[in-house]
């Protein structure tokens, strides 16, 4: 069976998670249940980055220590998680104990054989995004990534010689030239951040405590770049090489991150494996941002939401579609409630729902809900199959590109088809002749056939929905190996009553 680690990268536990902090992780979710759906063994992590400055201040403000406060909100990330029927095999957090105690032999292995060193930082610092930055970097003197405010530190610190690997860094890129995607993110760190020439990395601080102790030097926390990106490797038993997880999924086949993390997953990560002499992921995904009204989501500006209010108001399935359909991957994209109903209306209510529901309704009122094939083809039955046979090649193409909100709409077309198959052949017209009943029975499988054909592709996206299409048509025919054949779903099922699917929502 074929290998496959996804991971999202481990996200800042939060009370106030919004649907950009989700978009990451439901796309995860798809790749990760699709990769499940097509044979694959799959590895999928998420987690949380609990050390650093500024949860040391915020339970400092809550009256907690560090570990307290954590504790107290990491169940929110996972019930949010939860929400969203994101189905990850692994939750880590950097307070885990094997995790810290593994992110201490990495750095003590980097400092004895010269990959790290103790020197003093000078410079400029964003607490929000613990991100040191030069002064070139920097736009109008604030922190480049989240436009706050930064502040000069000065510290005793040990570095990693990051500059080390520059031209060796540069190598692999030319090497491997779909490790970085899109192209645009490659290019931004060739031009912006690798060439100008790179410069050493702070891996340590004094300036808090909260953090991994350097165990050789106490008085040092590891800073959070070596602790966070370590994850990808200490959740599989890294620095054991001989753990059976390490060698089973290791390296990694996607890393998806958001852009504003790019420069992480694809400089600093990949010089620290090549000091440790591990191989390096095969691939890192830098997608684009979610946006409200074209800007950034916070709390500050009044455009923030509790993801749970979109799920309770819409359904689970709805917000995932939405996050999949609407959000060209790689690019930005723009998420409003109105575009989230308008979206669900068309494609979830009509184009799937109605089909269902219709298709359902038919069998039962002409045929007692028992429908058989007696074969009576026609060029419009072909057409309609050939869709639905061609479907296969045309998802796997598009999920392997990462192009899930393309595989989707492809998934959807053959629905409008379905759709169009009903006009063109008007079954309720043929009910009314005795004579034309094999034609209608014929017509009635090849709808109930294209659906189970659909919702096997859309279980990674809607998975909920899908599970109560597979109930309605009361059919075991749900594995991906039946879709390389049309006309597996049984003969003479006596399928269940049609349910509605998706409720039209107005917009008041």
């Amino acid at each position: 069976m074929p290998k496959y680690y996804i991971t999202t990268p481990i996200y800042y536990p939060s009370a106030n998670f919004h649907i950009g902090h989700c978009y990451t992780t439901i796309i995860a979710d798809a790749i990760a249940r699709y990769k499940r759906l097509t044979g694959y063994d799959v590895f999928f992590q998420t987690g949380t980055d609990e050390h650093g400055e500024k949860i040391e201040k915020k339970a400092q403000e809550a009256g907690l220590t560090p570990k307290e406060y954590v504790d107290k909100i990491i169940e929110n990330a996972k019930d949010l998680w939860a929400s969203l029927g994101i189905s990850y095999d692994y939750f880590i957090r950097t307070t885990d104990k094997n995790h810290e105690e593994a992110v201490q032999k990495i750095f003590k292995k980097l400092y004895d054989q010269g990959d790290i060193y103790k020197g003093e930082y000078k410079g400029l610092y964003c607490v929000p995004c613990e991100s040191f930055w030069t002064e070139a970097q920097t736009v109008e003197g604030k922190c480049p990534d989240c436009g706050r405010e930064l502040k000069l530190v000065s510290e005793e610190a040990y570095f990693f010689k990051l500059s080390k690997y520059q031209d060796k860094l540069i190598q692999f890129y030319d090497e491997h030239p779909d490790f970085i995607l899109p192209l645009s993110r490659k290019n931004e760190m060739l031009n912006n951040f690798i060439k100008p020439g790179l410069e050493d990395l702070c891996v340590s601080r004094t300036s808090f405590k909260w953090g991994i102790p350097v165990d050789f030097d106490p008085k040092h926390v590891v800073y959070v770049w070596v602790d966070a990106l370590s994850n990808y490797i200490t959740s599989l038993g890294y620095p054991d090489e001989n753990s059976e997880l390490y060698q089973k999924y290791w390296p990694a086949d996607l890393h998806l991150v958001g852009k504003e993390i790019v420069r992480f997953h694809t400089i600093i990560w990949p010089c620290m494996l090549m000091a440790l002499n591990v191989p390096l992921p095969k691939q890192v995904f830098g997608h684009g941002w979610l946006k409200i009204d074209g800007g950034k989501i916070s709390k500050s500006l009044g455009n923030y939401k509790d993801p749970r209010e979109y799920i309770n108001a819409y359904g689970v399935d709805a917000v995932r579609y939405y996050a999949l359909r609407e959000v060209p991957f790689g690019n930005d994209g723009n998420f409003s409630e109105e575009a989230l109903i308008a979206r669900t209306n068309t494609d979830l209510a009509n184009t799937l729902g109605n089909l269902v529901n219709r298709t359902i309704s038919m069998a039962h009122k002409y045929f007692d809900g028992i429908v058989t094939n007696p074969e009576v083809k026609e060029s419009l039955d072909e057409e309609l199959i050939t869709s639905v046979l061609n479907l296969k090649d045309i998802v796997e193409t598009k999920m392997n590109e990462l192009k899930v909100n393309e595989a989707i709409d492809e998934i959807m077309e053959v629905l409008r088809k379905c759709n169009k198959y009903i006009d063109d052949t008007t079954p309720w017209s043929l009910a009314k002749d005795e004579t034309k009943k094999d034609r209608l029975a014929t017509i009635l499988y090849n709808l109930l056939e294209s659906i189970r054909h659909c919702a096997i592709y859309l279980s990674p996206f809607i998975p909920t929905t899908s599970a109560t299409i597979f109930q309605e048509l009361n059919t075991n025919q749900t594995s991906y190996d039946t879709l390389s054949h049309f006309g597996n779903l049984e003969l003479n099922l006596k399928l269940n009553e049609p349910k509605i699917l998706f409720q039209r929502i107005d917009i008041k």
